[in-house]
């Protein structure tokens, strides 16, 4: 990694950080509920650009370095395993079996499938099939 690919990567991620901040903000201040909403909007909607841009480059001659700086800095510093597993497990302490079960599994499956429909949809865009 060159050092303007290192400072890129890291400005991005900086900017995904403030934007999952802001959208988990924004969603749980709107839907108040013992379910982590705005953690589920965060990492649903980065599984989706992620596929997305995941699909697009895979059909397209999209710099390596974009992809990293999109993928790996704006896009991984903006979803967070740390915080789904937190509240998880601060589900757990509440004794809310269901719903930790809910957020650990249906968190899962929905970020696969939205990854999954964002290659898809990327690979739209690219011009594939």
């Amino acid at each position: 990694m060159t050092p303007t690919l290192f400072i890129l990567a890291s400005l991005a991620g900086g900017a995904g950080a403030i934007a999952r901040y802001l959208v988990d903000f924004a969603v749980s201040q709107r839907l108040r509920t013992v379910l982590p909403l705005g953690t589920w909007a965060v990492n649903l909607s980065g599984s989706l650009f992620l596929g997305i841009l995941v699909g697009y480059a895979s059909q397209t001659d999209l710099p390596p370095e974009l992809t990293i700086t999109l993928g790996g800095g704006l896009l991984g510093a903006y979803t967070t395993f740390s915080t789904w597993v937190y509240e998880a497990v601060r589900l757990c302490e509440e004794r809310a079996w269901r719903l930790a079960t809910l957020h650990v599994l249906g968190s899962l499956i929905a970020g696969v499938a939205a990854a999954a429909g964002g290659i898809g949809i990327g690979i739209l865009l690219g011009g594939g099939v």
